[in-house]
């Protein structure tokens, strides 16, 4: 099984995942729609395209500052997330990224935005009294339609700068380079 997406596969880049760095835990909405922008996505992808974090963990490290510090934090989701990542230290010490559903792709993440339960302060900057709240309401009542943006800022996002040649790879496992 291979990790290509696109209507016409796509390269992984060489190196392992352990190897790049983590996303910036603190970067708000503004700066990333700028990001998104410059790649041809607009406000609606970021949103679509957060909900990847429907699946997958992130490490203390990134969300230690979101649980201990930000106001926009469900305290008793804070207080469970603090079980695994104490003030210091544990900065490998993982969670999941969707607390109701961690290991099944839905809208639950959208869900969690609302009640306040996110993991990342990234992701909770999405429904935080800005220009995308009205659209993760519809994404948390409405799964097809989140489905449906998914999979179109997918594609879009398939198109961007593909790496061809020796400049990446089509894994056999996504989790490791090809040897």
């Amino acid at each position: 099984m291979d990790c290509a997406i696109g209507p016409k596969g796509r390269q992984d880049s060489k190196p392992e995942r352990s190897q790049q760095p983590d996303p910036i835990p603190g970067i708000q909405p503004p700066t990333l729609t700028s990001m998104f922008a410059a790649k041809g996505l607009d406000a609606r992808d970021l949103t679509a395209l957060s909900g990847a974090h429907t699946i997958g963990q992130a490490s203390c490290g990134n969300f230690r500052a979101h649980i201990y510090n930000d106001n926009n934090v469900d305290p008793s989701f804070a207080a469970l997330r603090k079980q695994t990542c104490p003030a210091s230290g544990g900065n490998s010490n993982l969670a999941p990224l969707d607390i109701q559903s961690p290991n099944r792709f839905g809208n639950e993440y959208y869900k969690d935005l609302i009640a306040r339960r996110s993991l990342l302060h990234s992701d909770q900057e999405l429904f935080n009294n800005g220009t995308q709240d009205a659209l993760v309401r519809q994404y948390s009542n409405n799964p097809a339609l989140f489905a449906a943006d998914f999979a179109n800022a997918m594609v879009k996002l398939g198109t961007i700068s593909p790496l061809t040649g020796a400049n990446g790879e089509i894994r056999l496992n996504c989790r490791k380079v090809n040897s």
